[in-house]
């Protein structure tokens, strides 16, 4: 592993970009920045890890990812210490995730060892792209596409790995309203929902555009059998606090296994709060309400952070979550404190990139 590792390929852009961002004003997911990671596999093994300026990637019309929809991919964030250190999130975590993908989707597995090392010099060459705002990070996108020109319906021989990266602001910077939904699934075990798979987002699209018609911001996902357990929102886990306790859905074959989750249920617990990871039926979000025992709700994702939610819409009305979101600022607050170097870091979460 190693010797791949010091093989990596470095070719720096002549023509940075970055003169020209407002760091005060970043388009949601539409500036990136100068370079990216790329490594190939082909003949059963992965070879060429390189950084080179980005630009667009040719494509067979052919490529299997565009047909059968082999593709998968990660969501995590670099910020900086108060000394100007660029800091890696639990990179291990994602480096895990992707493989479990991988081997769900009928892919190749990446090396984890160089996805930290790659993600580490990769992070180091775009340091000064890492907005220094809190709650803004520079997003990084790992991902794994089929682009072996074939059509016929088997794994593809050859692939392409890749990470890109996206200056970003805070995402929801005030309290989201879900929807419900009750006609269209997300995801049923033994199906990909817990992998991290293209194809789990594109078949939510639809359904969020009509939640947002109706008025929302985000889709809350009900299990295949029932529509009653609850599973995930569009782009989180979700937690409740009910009559003092936190719950958050166990995971149960079709729910992401978010690395904000996992770390937030470390957190909570080392704060002293009790978290139960259990099945929640929304029946039950529902007469907490009437009793008066919901107390907060919040989602828990990579882009997110941490999103305070208020209501939830249902067929039958809405359920009034809460307007306190002490819980959830305090989560908040703690996960960027850890993640900025402001805050003791109890976990060994923090990976830092010195110069």
């Amino acid at each position: 592993m190693m010797e791949i590792m010091d093989k990596i390929s470095i070719k720096k852009t002549t023509n940075s970009r970055l003169p020209s961002l407002d760091f005060n004003n970043i388009p949601l997911g539409r500036t990136f920045t100068d370079h990216m990671f790329i490594c190939d596999y082909d003949n059963g093994q992965w070879h060429s890890p390189r950084i080179v300026s980005l630009y667009d990637i040719p494509t067979h019309p052919a490529a299997m990812a565009l047909h059968y929809g082999q593709a998968i991919f990660e969501g995590m964030k670099a910020t900086v210490d108060p000394e100007g250190n660029p800091m890696l999130f639990r990179p291990k975590k994602n480096a895990e995730r992707l493989n479990f993908s991988a081997r769900r989707m009928g892919m190749p597995e990446f090396p984890e060892e160089l996805f930290v090392e790659g993600l580490k010099t990769f992070v180091d060459m775009e340091r000064d792209w890492i907005p220094p705002m809190e709650g803004s990070a520079l997003y990084l996108r790992p991902f794994m596409y089929a682009d072996e020109p074939f059509i016929g319906m088997r794994a593809a021989t050859s692939y392409k790995f890749m990470i890109i990266a996206s200056p970003s602001a805070p995402l929801f910077s005030k309290p989201i309203n879900l929807w419900a939904e009750k006609k269209f699934i997300r995801a049923v075990e033994g199906g990909t929902g817990e992998a991290k798979a293209a194809g789990n987002y594109a078949a939510a699209i639809r359904p969020t555009e009509l939640a947002k018609e109706k008025g929302y911001d985000q889709v809350l996902w009900l299990d295949a059998m029932e529509h009653n357990y609850i599973q995930e929102v569009g782009t989180m886990n979700i937690f409740f606090k009910i009559d003092g306790k936190i719950i958050t859905p166990s995971l149960d074959g079709a729910i992401l296994s978010g690395i904000t989750r996992m770390s937030v249920i470390d957190l909570l617990r080392h704060k002293g709060y009790e978290v139960t990871e259990r099945p929640i039926t929304l029946d039950e979000i529902i007469e907490a309400e009437k009793n008066g025992t919901l107390e907060e709700a919040f989602g828990t994702g990579t882009a997110v952070g941490i999103a305070y939610i208020e209501t939830i819409g249902t067929e039958d009305g809405v359920i009034k979550v809460s307007e306190d979101h002490t819980l959830g600022l305090d989560v908040n607050d703690s996960l960027n404190a850890i993640k900025m170097g402001k805050m003791e870091d109890p976990f060994g979460w923090m990976v830092q990139i010195p110069r």
